[in-house]
C-alpha cells in the first residue's frame, strides 16, 4: 500500500497491522484510482468479532477486492475469507444469477426454465419460495446450473458482485516450483512486496478487472485534455454518464455532444445524444442548448 501510492499505512512481520481503513490513490494509465487498505478479516468477521461487519461494509462498497494472503498457508485464509464475505454478502467473481422472480396477486409459483434444471427442481424451487412466504410469483430460470442458493440470493435481493484478485505475498520466500503451483489458482497474482517483484503483473490484472472506460474532454476551439480523464465503469459509460460525472446539471442542458474515437462510426468525429455508449479513451465535446 506505502510503495504502491504513498500512503503510509503500517507493516510488520505479525498479521493484523492495520486496524483501521488507510485510503490512498494510484494512477493507472491517467486514471486516478482509490484504493483503501483494510484491517484484516479474522473467523468470525460476518458475526461482529475484530470489527469484522465495519470492514467487511467497507468492501462491499468497492470495485474491485484484493485478498492479500501469505504464500506459505494461501488456502487455508483464501477459504476463510471467502466464508465471511460470503456471509455478509458479497459474491466473489460471479455474476448475478440469470433467474428473475416476481410476486403476483394469485396463481399460485408458476416456474419457467429455459435451460435444463441440473442442481435444483421443482419442489426444492417451492419450498425455498414457502419458506420466503412466497405463495404466489413466476420464477423464470436462465441460468444454466442454477442452485438453491442462487435462488436465495435473487430472493433476498441484497447480494453484490464483486471481482476479485488474491494477492499472494512473499513469493521470495519459495521456490520456482512452488511458484509455478501458485499460479495454478485462479484469479491469483504472486508478488513480493517486500521485494517489489511482480507488481506489474497485479497492476494489469486490477486494471483488467475493474473495466473502466477513459473519456477526455474536449473545450470549443481547443485541443482535447488527455492530463485529467472523467473515469467511468463499463455498462454506466453513455454521454449522459459522462455528463452526470462531470455535473448532474449538464445533460439537462444537452444540445448534443461530438465524439472521437472507437465508438464514434467517422474520424471527423460523430454527433450524438445522451445515449451513445462511449468506449475507452474517446473524446467528447458537449455542446449546450
Amino acid at each position: 500500500m506505502s510503495k504502491l501510492t504513498g500512503t503510509h499505512s503500517e507493516v510488520s512481520a505479525i498479521d493484523f497491522t492495520t486496524l483501521t481503513t488507510v485510503p490512498g490513490t494510484l494512477k493507472v494509465h491517467g486514471a486516478p484510482i482509490q484504493i483503501l487498505d483494510l484491517p484484516g478479516i479474522i473467523e468470525g468477521a460476518n458475526d461482529g468479532r475484530g470489527r469484522g461487519r465495519q470492514v467487511i461494509a467497507v468492501a462491499r462498497t468497492c470495485n474491485l477486492i484484493f485478498i492479500v494472503l501469505d504464500v506459505l498457508k494461501p488456502l487455508g485464509d483464501k477459504k476463510l475469507i471467502e466464508a465471511e464475505l460470503e456471509g455478509f454478502g458479497i459474491r466473489l467473481n460471479k455474476k448475478p444469477p440469470a433467474i428473475i422472480v416476481r410476486k403476483k396477486d394469485k396463481g399460485g409459483i408458476a416456474i419457467t426454465n429455459t435451460v435444463p434444471l441440473t442442481n435444483i427442481d421443482h419442489e426444492e424451487i417451492h419450498a425455498v419460495c414457502s419458506e420466503y412466504r412466497l405463495n404466489n410469483a413466476d420464477v423464470a430460470i436462465r441460468q444454466p446450473g442454477a442452485t438453491a442458493d442462487d435462488l436465495v440470493d435473487v430472493i433476498e435481493g441484497n447480494r453484490v458482485y464483486i471481482p476479485a484478485i488474491y494477492v499472494l505475498n512473499k513469493i521470495d520466500a519459495i521456490s520456482i516450483e512452488e511458484l509455478d503451483l501458485l499460479y495454478k489458482i485462479p484469479n491469483s497474482v504472486p508478488i513480493s512486496s517486500n521485494e517489489w517483484l511482480n507488481v506489474d503483473e497485479l497492476i494489469d490484472k486490477m486494471w483488467g478487472a475493474l473495466d473502466l472506460v477513459r473519456v477526455y474532454t474536449k473545450p470549443s476551439g481547443q485541443a482535447p485534455d488527455y492530463s485529467a480523464p472523467v473515469v467511468l465503469k463499463r455498462g454506466k459509460c453513455t454521454v449522459e454518464d459522462f455528463c452526470n460525472a462531470i455535473h448532474k446539471e449538464i445533460a439537462k442542458q444537452l444540445k448534443y455532444a461530438m465524439v472521437w474515437g472507437s465508438s464514434a462510426k467517422h474520424a471527423r468525429g460523430q454527433k450524438v445524444g445522451l445515449d451513445h455508449i462511449l468506449e475507452d479513451e474517446d473524446v467528447v465535446h458537449i455542446a449546450k442548448k
